[in-house]
């Protein structure tokens, strides 16, 4: 063993740590600027999706909010509830990204908030396709709704026999560093619709089989349910046209059933 060897033997260096030959060396100013900086770039990166999406969360949280309301004063004055169930999610990094990608976006903040709609989604199940409309107006009514964008799948159905309403919204949220207007999506449609959307995504991304027969059996049930949609509504219209005579206590035992309205 030579003088070399003993020398570098003698030291704590990270070869003598790890047993691999490594160089010992002192990095450069300027080696350490970049490696700073690239850190930087990548930490603000990181915490300007991290604000976007606890932005979108917020917003999700604000409808929602905004939708049960409604819901709740709804059956307080007309004794029935106009939505069955609102669901919420916020889509995932795999998501956003295959959607820029396919839109020729580069993957940044600025273009997943520009870019990308429905990072927040609201999906409203409601009775009956007027309760859809009646939904809608009401919410859209409020001044903080700023509505950016709106498609009417139930008048104009897609090719497949898709039917839902869709609405792109804007809400302020309010933070410690000031308000921020974030877009949420949502989705409104009845039970039926819903179930028939349900199979068709499960169909459309199922491998390993050819789905072609099972989308044009679909596509024929949508008329079909369609025409059940329709025709329990005008059931419950009739229904709701039969005014039969109030005793006093029969107007004393509704002020106290809405009273009793169990709130979400």
């Amino acid at each position: 063993m030579d003088d070399r060897e003993d020398k570098r033997g003698s030291s704590m260096s990270l070869s003598t740590i790890t047993g691999t030959e490594v160089f010992d060396f002192e990095p450069s100013e300027q080696l350490m600027s970049l490696l700073m900086a690239g850190a930087n770039n990548v930490l603000d990166v990181m915490l300007g999706y991290k604000q976007l999406m606890f932005a979108c969360s917020s917003a999700m949280k604000i409808v929602r909010t905004k939708l049960e309301i409604l819901d709740n004063q709804f059956q307080m004055t007309y004794n029935r509830n106009p939505i069955i169930s609102i669901k919420t999610r916020l889509k995932s990094q795999t998501s956003i990204l295959e959607k820029l990608a396919r839109k020729g976006e580069k993957p940044t903040t600025e273009n997943m908030e520009q870019h990308v709609s429905d990072i927040a989604g609201v999906r409203v199940i409601c009775g009956y396709i007027d309760d859809i409309f009646k939904v809608e107006e009401l919410l859209l009514n409020q001044e903080d709704i700023h509505l950016l964008e709106r498609k009417d799948y139930i008048t104009q159905p897609k090719p497949s026999g898709y039917r839902s309403l869709h609405l792109i919204v804007e809400v302020p949220v309010f933070l410690p560093d000031g308000v921020r207007n974030t877009k949420v999506e949502i989705q409104l449609r009845t039970i039926a619709m819903d179930f028939w959307a349900t199979l068709e995504h499960e169909i459309r991304y199922k491998k390993d089989i050819d789905n072609t027969d099972l989308l044009r059996r679909l596509e024929s049930c949508a008329d079909a349910i369609n025409q059940n949609d329709l025709e329990m509504q005008s059931i419950r219209m009739a229904m709701d046209q039969v005014k039969e005579p109030q005793e006093d206590m029969d107007i004393l035992m509704d002020k106290l059933r809405k009273i009793d309205v169990p709130f979400r």
